[in-house]
């Protein structure tokens, strides 16, 4: 029988990050981050599954959309940057996400945008600026080594 005692592995609060190699200016880390921190959800599914006749077909797609979501703090000056930046030009290009886990490679985000920011309530109660952004994932990659 295998042994139950797995070692089971940390989190790490502070390693969670985003870096935009283009606009490095807005590259988050846990200082900028209110308790939600990064959020990352993939859109849809990477494989469509066709019925035929008598079974099935698997469509491979060659990238998926993520959705990321980030509670900036906007008690900071930082946020604003965001702002600013979907004020400018919300299109900001490739980002990697970097999860909280040693043990997962990073997220390389192609084509991404600013499609969401709001400083949510102005009651005073509420530090978090809510910023999302949508970009795609490549998966899938030896569907280019196919002839």
């Amino acid at each position: 029988m295998a042994s139950p005692l797995v070692a089971q592995g940390t989190l790490n609060r502070l390693r969670g990050s985003i870096t935009f190699p283009l606009l490095p200016q807005l590259n988050i880390t846990a200082p900028f981050l209110g308790e939600e921190g990064i959020n990352l959800t993939p859109e849809g599914d990477i494989v469509e599954t066709f019925g035929t006749m008598t079974g099935t077909v698997q469509s491979p797609a060659p990238y998926q959309m993520m959705v990321v979501e980030v509670e900036l703090l906007k008690t900071q000056s930082f946020s604003d940057l965001f702002k600013q930046q979907l004020e400018q030009f919300a299109t900001i290009g490739s980002f990697v996400v970097r999860p909280d886990a040693a043990t997962l490679s990073p997220y390389q985000i192609q084509n991404g945008a600013i499609v969401q920011a709001s400083p949510g309530r102005l009651n005073g109660k509420n530090v978090g600026f809510m910023v999302t952004f949508r970009g795609f994932y490549l998966v899938n990659s030896t569907l280019y080594n196919a002839t």
